[in-house]
């Protein structure tokens, strides 16, 4: 896995804000939608960045689970 993952990722998230943006129908909540939307669209990107950079950095080093202790 590499970092490219997360900027395809923020790419398609442009994309799809902008799909959003072209083709909100004219109408009194038409600011409302496009808001909403980009809102959305945008932390779930960040919620999915975050996570992602976690599990490929942690920030504490894994231990193994198999090792057994001397008993005293």
């Amino acid at each position: 896995m590499s970092g490219w993952t997360t900027i395809w990722t923020l790419i398609a998230v442009f994309g799809a804000i902008s799909g959003v943006w072209i083709t909100t129908p004219k109408g009194p909540n038409q600011v409302m939608i496009r808001t909403s939307v980009a809102l959305a669209l945008t932390c779930m990107y960040l919620m999915w960045f975050i996570v992602y950079m976690a599990q490929l950095h942690p920030v504490i080093k894994p231990k193994r689970g198999n090792l057994r202790f001397l008993e005293e």
